[in-house]
């Protein structure tokens, strides 16, 4: 899918929702109690944040036209980060007001929800201090983030979310210092395990391990 075409969507339900919340109609919008979960794969794009650092992208924007990348500068939190074909990229749109947590502990249950899926497949996953995300040996020297995370709230409804590597083009991230962070690699399941993984299933995970964590049913 289109980055603008899902961050048009994403805008959407954000606003929706925020209507709802001041006891509007948002019509013409299916959206659930507490708002829609999407889940896609992105044509290749990088992305950076709204406190990111330009620098930390390391050629140039006619570049990554040349490669059939698209560049947004966008407004959630993080750094610059790569989207594309492979990679299960996750946008929850939800009022945490509803579900009855806060920021802090949605970004943790986002996490967590990750961890989980990186679980099913035989690899121990967790955080690093100081840095959002889903890392593999995080506090060793071979620490490399399988999912980064970066999220935008206001009034406690959520936009933009996760992006989960599962048979990601690593090649991609050569040219960013992926989150800011230039001591640190990328990984996917598909390097982890040797081999190519549905990505369907892996889908069916998120949900699944998202539904638990945030006590909520996703339908599809």
């Amino acid at each position: 899918m289109g980055y603008c075409e899902c961050w048009d969507k994403q805008r959407t339900m954000f606003d929706c929702l925020l209507q709802s919340k001041r006891g509007e109609v948002c019509h013409g919008v299916e959206i659930g109690d507490a708002g829609i979960l999407y889940l896609v794969e992105h044509n290749p794009v990088y992305t950076l944040g709204k406190s990111g650092r330009s620098e930390n992208i390391l050629v140039s924007e006619p570049y990554l036209r040349s490669i059939g990348a698209e560049f947004y500068h966008i407004d959630r939190g993080g750094d610059v980060t790569f989207h594309g074909p492979g990679q299960v990229v996750g946008y929850p749109i939800l009022d945490l007001e509803k579900l009855g947590i806060g920021l802090r502990d949605y970004i943790n249950s986002l996490e967590e929800a990750i961890i989980g899926v990186c679980r099913e497949w035989g690899i121990e996953a967790g955080r690093v201090a100081g840095a959002s995300g889903v890392w593999l040996d995080g506090e060793s020297p071979r620490a490399r983030k399988i999912c980064a995370i970066g999220v935008r709230a206001s009034r406690y409804v959520t936009m933009h979310g996760f992006a989960m590597n599962v048979n990601t083009d690593l090649r991609y991230f050569s040219h960013i210092n992926p989150c800011g962070f230039a001591d640190k690699g990328v990984t996917s399941l598909e390097k982890e395990l040797g081999h190519k993984v549905d990505m369907e299933q892996v889908k069916a995970q998120i949900v699944k391990h998202l539904s638990e964590k945030l006590k909520i049913e996703i339908y599809k």
